[in-house]
């Protein structure tokens, strides 16, 4: 205990007397600070990532068929969607879950895509007055709908004037082509009186003409490419606790529906204009950009002056007047072209920007139809089943959805949400309304069900019949087909009909995400999972959210390579560079050290010295390393790290990250620190006990 109080007090007294002692504390305090740093911020990201990807899609545990070709990847990957096996019966799934005792809900799901169009200005309009027309025909006249149906038409003239207009402007340009001739002559017919009072007599004739040669001409319709999760959409918001609906409502419980991810629903189905709008104050606002010396913001405001077309478009000539009238008051001016006065409007600055964006919202937006497709519509989605024919399903949109914290993500919001009963049926898979329709047309058609073995004698023998073969089990048959009224009321049934929770359990799901009691238990969960599954014969594979995410779910991991890496090179870096300096030191130290060993120091005590000096170096400068690590962490708790773009809003789980520190972050800094110094200074410290007591007596040059 003397010996080490004796070396104690020389590592103190030499702790500052050498400049090399300083360049090698210093080294030490920049590593340690980095590695609590970094160790924290990487934790701190882990965690949010998780609560993300666990909150928003994944559960702590998804599981799937073990016969899939490929592995699970919720966010995609490089390839788009995974193929996937499907897994036949959710109920038997989720009976084998519930017996593992750390497993506590069960949500299915299937993730799958589309493309859905959602026609152009036209087509809404002339869908609007159609839609009054066949009120006229069915109900009979009345002032309110013959009112309704003047405005409509007064609307298309228009447009029909709009386009015109485009034509005349495009031929100053370019010369014509012959499809430029055909769109002129088109545009020539509908804009005469002659068209409109034939319209008076034969509205449905004209009506026809409208829809097959004038609305392809207008070109602003949006092929947008869905993306979607069919679920269980009640167990799906009672489970993962970030969602909450922003506008409309829920789908109603057992109810077909659809809901739009909110982000998804700004983005591609707004006004362009009112849209750029908002990205403008967002960047304004939260980015504290300035259009005056932003690019991109220049673009916003000179694309929003320019493309006023779709409001010449949307607005009929009352909606036309009122918006003139309202515009020309804000902006004092006498200019009665609309054109004219929206490219005024929308030249903004960073003086007017903010009562402008105001008033468009206040008296511009309640003129116009902002989204294409609006809450409350039904819209006709359109997918590519797993046998590669064309399904569609018409479902009501009953709202938009966010997950808190992730408002702005990209990544969360490009999922969108229907029911697991059309997700089924869109998948292409047999819905019990599906084998209803078969049995009915098999009945009808005196169709009789063979055997595939079968079915080359039976179609093609000698008593060959009408027959149908047997399909394969689950998959619908493609050669079945509906009449279009037949189709048409039974879509009517199913915008109606309510599901039992047998029916929306008893059927196909691509996976199922599992919730667990306690979380810290995923492996020995899954573990857990694959014994159930073994047992009851269920083909499951069970993989944890970070592995069900893909190359998403592994950012992190590549992150804390990357950073270990760094490191890994720092601190081979450093240990150089104090090898070499305590070297140096040792060299200076001879006569020292060669004293020391004359007057009897054993070479133990000198080695003991060498070794107590790093210690001595390490406690402190580690220590303070540390301390402004931790002064730099507990700093950034409590501001938060900005988000800077929409892909780190996900990682961050919302826009800014508050980084916290762990015991484990500090005990893996003095650990590598000291680990470090130690090999570092191991070398020179068996050079210190060669130095012979000989040296002492040697005097210096």
């Amino acid at each position: 205990m003397g010996q080490l109080r004796v070396l104690w007090q020389i590592a103190l007294r030499n702790l500052f007397a050498s400049k090399i002692n300083v360049i090698i504390g210093f080294i030490i305090l920049g590593g340690t600070f980095l590695v609590v740093l970094g160790g924290s911020m990487l934790d701190s990201m882990d965690a949010a990532m998780s609560r993300s990807i666990i909150g928003s899609v994944a559960g702590h545990i998804q599981v799937y068929s073990s016969q899939s070709k490929e592995a699970l990847a919720l966010f995609g990957n490089m390839g788009g969607e995974a193929e996937i096996s499907a897994l036949d019966d959710f109920s038997k799934v989720k009976k084998t879950l519930e017996t593992v005792p750390n497993v506590e809900r069960v949500v299915p799901m299937g993730i799958n895509a589309a493309l859905v169009q959602s026609g152009n200005t036209i087509d809404l309009t002339l869908g609007e007055l159609r839609g009054v027309l066949n009120h006229l025909r069915d109900e009979g006249e009345s002032p309110e709908r013959r009112e309704k149906a003047e405005s409509l038409k007064a609307h298309v003239r228009q447009q029909v004037e709009v386009l015109k207009a485009d034509i005349a402007k495009a031929r100053l340009i370019s010369k014509a082509s012959a499809e430029d001739a055909e769109d002129a002559a088109v545009i020539e017919r509908v804009s005469s009186e002659a068209f409109w009072k034939e319209f008076e007599t034969r509205p449905f004739d004209q009506m026809e003409y409208l829809e097959n040669r004038l609305a392809p001409m207008v070109s602003d319709a949006d092929l947008l490419y869905l993306r979607y999760a069919g679920t269980d959409l009640k167990a799906f918001q009672k489970n993962f606790d970030r969602m909450r609906i922003v506008d409309g409502a829920p789908v109603p419980d057992g109810e077909r529906g659809f809901l739009f991810a909110k982000l998804f629903y700004e983005e591609t189905l707004k006004l362009k204009s009112a849209r750029r709008l908002d990205k403008i104050k967002e960047a304004r606002d939260i980015k504290s950009k300035r259009i005056a010396t932003d690019d991109e913001l220049k673009r916003w405001v000179k694309e929003n002056s320019t493309q006023t077309r779709e409001f010449l478009l949307q607005l009929d000539g009352i909606k036309t007047r009122e918006l003139v009238a309202r515009l020309q008051k804000h902006l004092g001016s006498k200019e009665t072209e609309l054109s004219a006065l929206l490219g005024s409007f929308f030249t903004t600055t960073d003086e007017n920007f903010d009562a402008r964006y105001a008033f468009f919202y206040e008296q511009v937006a309640p003129l116009l139809q902002l989204y294409r497709v609006r809450v409350g519509d039904t819209l006709s989605i359109q997918a590519f089943t797993k046998t590669g024919y064309m399904q569609s399903v018409n479902l009501k949109v009953y709202g938009t959805f966010m997950f808190e914290g992730l408002e702005k993500s990209d990544m969360a919001g490009g999922l969108n949400l229907m029911d697991l009963v059309s997700f089924r049926e869109l998948y292409g898979y047999l819905t019990a309304e599906k084998k209803a329709e078969i049995a009915e047309l098999k009945k009808k058609s005196g169709s009789r069900e063979i055997a595939r073995e079968g079915a080359e004698d039976a179609l093609f023998g000698e008593d060959a019949k009408v027959v149908e073969a047997s399909a394969t089990p689950g998959l619908i048959d493609d050669s079945a087909s509906f009449g279009d009224t037949a189709q048409a009321l039974r879509n009517k049934e199913l915008a109606s009909r309510v599901y039992s929770q047998d029916e929306i359990d008893q059927g196909v799901v691509l996976s199922a995400a599992v919730m667990l009691k306690d979380p810290t238990r995923i492996q020995e969960t899954i573990a857990e999972i694959h014994a159930a599954a073994e047992r009851d014969k269920v083909p499951l594979k069970a993989v944890s959210w970070q592995e069900a995410s893909g190359l998403i779910g592994q950012f992190v991991l590549m992150a804390k390579l990357i950073l270990y890496f760094a490191v890994f090179v720092i601190f081979i870096v450093a240990l150089v560079i104090i090898n070499n300096a305590m070297m140096m030191a040792t060299l200076r130290r001879v006569h020292e050290i060669g004293t020391m060993r004359a007057i009897g120091a054993q070479r133990a005590f000198v080695l003991s010295l060498v070794l107590m000096e790093t210690v001595v170096l390490g406690l402190l400068f580690g220590g303070l390393g540390m301390l402004f690590g931790s002064g730099l962490v507990g700093w950034l708790h409590s501001v938060g790290i900005p988000a800077g773009n929409d892909a780190l809003l996900f990682f961050f789980s919302g826009p800014r990250l508050f980084p916290s520190l762990t015991v484990g972050n500090l005990v893996a800094a003095f650990v590598i620190v000291m680990l470090v110094s130690a090999i570092s200074t191991l070398y020179p410290a068996l050079i210190a006990t060669r130095v012979s007591p000989l040296r002492a007596m040697q005097a210096e040059e």
